[in-house]
């Protein structure tokens, strides 16, 4: 089967269950400070699983786009990927393991057609400590629906994951308990570090058994859980139906919720009873592309060829994502981690064929196969090109100033992490290039300092997004919600302006500044600058009524609302009207009234105005 046919299977098996169909979240998460991406399908239904009621209903189905930006170092074997669809369903108080252990094994077996001899299941053990019991009843479900099939499933305790390889499997065990470090889910892992009011719950997880030779080197014995690659999770149900009390105790939640994500790429992949991912088809018209383009065949490559070939592949899928979501390479948040994949991409083709350039016609691939599930990628095209060609331009000049630095850096002879990490980050010259040009000369990189410098640099980033909070604010205070009101006069001035396409793209707000990037294609003049201020003083000036009401999405749209209403959750949306000046989808604190932005006798300045990509540019204002 192809990936667009288990999307197209599993939407429409839930949606025949009872189950709204909703969108996509975007892989930049909105209203989470927590973290910089999108990484799995519960993520954007949070607050939903946490007790608010969804727009849709108490049945909920999606295939969620994710990204994981801890995996680009393990991107190159057959079954890593940094950007995954993560098929999901949920009850939000509704049904629970009675109806969502058959309805997942019905999926499997009945609807994508895998042989149920090849699936094992593991199961929670129990928390003795926290009184929490092994979950009996879902081996019960489990037993009985390998039975239907004509399979006796006997079930076996595992316990820990390094038990598991001591132990390995007997014959005839299909259900396997293991502690809560491998089927417990909450926020915070395990019972013990849960805070008092986090939720969570045993989980069921779904494996695949590919018949291949265990590898010891993993360990003695293999199971379900083991690393060898014999065995690939491909689904998971969370029973969410605890809360932790203040008292450290467990207590059920009055609300019993599933939580299911199921790996499209992985389903797909058992579906085709090969553990290479990349041998699904949506890579295989990449390597086609590439085969045509530069000669080089997957089937036949060698080793080092196919780990490039991945490498490329899972990078330039993700990038288009992430630029079709409105990331921008930079070197900071989001946008380090797409400068990232693009410059990696381009230097594993510089290494792969002479001549390897002009990524376009290979972005094209995954734009023109995922078009039907994500419209928006074909409307993003030219962006997309355009970003990847002012990178891959970028990254030219980078390898040349870079390879100077490097012969200064060499002549001191072994190359120190840190040494090696300035390279990375001011220069954006790859580790990997490093490594190689070390290597030639004799030199030898210290791996480990590195990866201390990077962890150190990814947590700055992190710590960037959280200074994000709803709408784009640093926080709360006044004067965050006076700049976050002010961006709607600023939007509606720009589209005045500078004509409608003039269109929101992010805005970052703090107590001391907005900062708002838009759709144009060249720099402003002082004219227009003036002009846009000269608007927004003018309505601040007007003393009019900030006000809002929740209104049918549809409704909002044919009033005029303006905002990226294909990335909201549910029918209804809050719109913010300031007096009969702007209309804007949002869902931010503002102040009630313009006049409380100009307090004090300040007017709105806009600082610097400039371009952050093709076609996007920034501006940065104070009420000064």
């Amino acid at each position: 089967m192809t990936l667009d046919e288990v999307r197209t299977k599993y939407l429409a098996y839930f949606k025949d269950r009872g189950h709204e169909v909703i969108p996509s979240a975007s892989l930049v998460p909105e209203n989470d400070p927590t973290t910089l991406f999108t990484g799995s399908g519960m993520q954007p239904l949070l607050p939903y699983l946490l007790g608010e009621p969804h727009p849709k209903g108490r049945r909920i189905t999606d295939s969620q786009k994710s990204f994981r930006a801890q995996d680009i170092e393990e991107v190159g074997d057959n079954r890593h990927t940094t950007f995954f669809e993560m098929l999901g369903n949920w009850s939000l108080g509704d049904y629970f393991k009675a109806e969502q252990l058959p309805w997942f094994f019905g999926f499997l077996t009945d609807e994508v057609g895998l042989d149920p001899q090849r699936l094992y299941v593991t199961v929670f053990a129990g928390d003795p400590e926290n009184n929490i019991p092994k979950d009996d009843e879902s081996v019960e479900i489990w037993k009985r629906l390998f039975s239907e099939k004509g399979i006796e499933a006997k079930d076996a305790h595992m316990g820990s994951e390094e038990e598991g390889y001591e132990r390995g499997m007997k014959e005839g065990e299909r259900i396997f308990y293991y502690n809560a470090k491998k089927n417990w889910w909450s926020r915070a892992g395990v019972p013990a570090n849960m805070p008092s009011g986090e939720p969570g719950g045993p989980d069921s997880e779904v494996f695949y058994d590919f018949g291949t030779e265990h590898d010891p080197k993993w360990g003695t014995q293999c199971h379900p859980n083991c690393d060898c690659g014999r065995f690939m999770e491909i689904g998971n149900s969370v029973f969410m139906e605890y809360v932790k009390n203040a008292d450290g105790t467990f207590s059920k939640l009055p609300q019993r919720n599933v939580d299911f994500g199921g790996g499209l790429e992985r389903i797909t992949a058992a579906s085709i009873e090969n553990p290479d991912v990349f041998k699904l088809d949506v890579f295989e018209k990449l390597f086609s592309e590439i085969k045509n383009r530069y000669g080089l065949d997957y089937d036949n490559a060698d080793a080092e060829q196919k780990k490039a070939m991945r490498i490329i592949g899972d990078h330039l899928r993700a990038a288009v994502f992430l630029a079709g979501d409105g990331v921008i390479p930079s070197n900071t948040e989001q946008g380090y981690f797409l400068r990232r994949l693009l410059r990696r991409t381009l230097y594993r083709g510089y290494k792969l064929v002479e001549g390897f350039s002009n990524l376009s016609p290979l972005t094209d691939v995954f734009i023109d196969y995922y078009h039907g599930a994500y419209p928006k990628l074909a409307e993003m095209r030219e962006n997309i090109h355009r970003i990847f060609e002012e990178e891959e331009q970028k990254f030219s000049k980078t390898l040349v100033s870079g390879a100077k630095e490097f012969e200064k850096i060499a002549k001191d002879g072994a190359i120190s992490g840190e040494a090696a990490f300035k390279l990375f980050s001011t220069y954006g010259f790859p580790f990997e290039m490093t490594v190689e040009m070390a290597a030639e000369r004799g030199l030898s990189v210290d791996h480990e300092a590195f990866r201390t410098e990077m962890v150190k640099h990814q947590d700055v980033s992190r710590a960037g997004a959280e200074q994000k909070f709803k709408g784009g604010l640093a926080d709360h205070s006044e004067m965050s919600v006076r700049y976050h009101t002010a961006t709607h006069l600023l939007h509606k001035a720009l589209r005045d302006v500078l004509g409608p396409d003039a269109t929101q793209k992010g805005s970052n707000i703090t107590p001391e500044r907005l900062r708002f990037d838009f759709a144009f294609s060249r720099k402003m003049t002082p004219e227009e600058i003036t002009e846009v201020e000269k608007r927004v003083n003018e309505r601040i000036a007007e003393s009019l009524p900030v006000t809002f009401e929740d209104l049918p999405l549809e409704e909002a749209q044919k009033k005029g609302a303006i905002g990226l209403f294909e990335e909201k959750y549910g029918d209804k949306v809050r719109v913010y009207k300031v007096g009969d000046y702007s209309l804007e989808f949002c869902g931010g604190p503002h102040v009630k009234n313009t006049s409380e932005l100009g307090e004090g006798g300040k007017i709105f300045k806009i600082q610097k105005e400039e371009a952050v990509a093709a076609g996007i540019r920034r501006i940065k204002a104070a009420f000064v």
